[in-house]
């Protein structure tokens, strides 16, 4: 065992290590520069994230409101479109009266017939209240959207394509049609005149 091993038993490698702290502190410091740019570029994707959110969260409350104001508008319509058979029967009982005997009419049956026609009013303003009108098409421009056209009548007294004859009364709720009106549309008069926008 030399002097070496025995002032030095385990062999350690006691040579002084440079522990001065500020030694390489320059390479080990990150660029501020460096750093302040990276919190920039995060910073603007969490707000690209929260306007996106904030715009889906608009989107889908609109849409909320949207479906809910059509469930109120058109959430009888398969109910409505049934009681339209109910209209209809009223209609046909009280155009089965001639107007002469409806004119001469008086006691029990004048009664009779004003029960039915007060029957009616009531029941289509009942259906009213549910967004539920009556298409009132007689003289109207022929619409494809709200009539339906079961035969062609020649009237040149008349402009082509004007309803001139209303066989089945047609129905709509809000902005749809629950059931088109079943018309004689006229042919062999003047164009109806073409509709423009206003140019302001």
């Amino acid at each position: 065992m030399n002097d070496n091993q025995a002032t030095n038993p385990a062999g350690r490698n006691d040579e002084p290590t440079n522990l001065n702290p500020e030694n390489g502190s320059e390479a080990q410091q990150a660029d501020p520069f460096a750093v302040l740019e990276k919190l920039n570029a995060e910073n603007a994707e969490l707000k690209d994230r929260t306007l996106r959110t904030l715009a889906e969260m608009e989107n889908l409350r609109r849409r909320t409101e949207k479906e809910i104001a059509d469930s109120r508008i058109y959430g009888v319509t398969n109910f409505a479109r049934d009681m339209l058979t109910f209209a209809d029967n009223l209609q046909r009982a009280i155009a089965s009266v001639p107007e002469e005997a409806r004119a001469n009419a008086d006691g029990p049956l004048k009664a009779f017939i004003e029960g039915i026609e007060l029957t009616e009013r009531d029941f289509l303003s009942r259906l009213a209240k549910y967004g539920v009108k009556k298409i009132e098409p007689q003289g109207q421009k022929f619409d494809p959207n709200m009539h339906e056209a079961l035969f062609e009548m020649p009237d040149p007294s008349v402009p082509a394509g004007t309803v001139v004859q209303v066989m089945e009364a047609g129905y709509s709720i809000g902005d749809r049609c629950l059931r088109p009106a079943k018309v004689g549309v006229a042919r062999g008069g003047p164009k109806a005149p073409v509709e423009t926008a206003s140019s302001n």
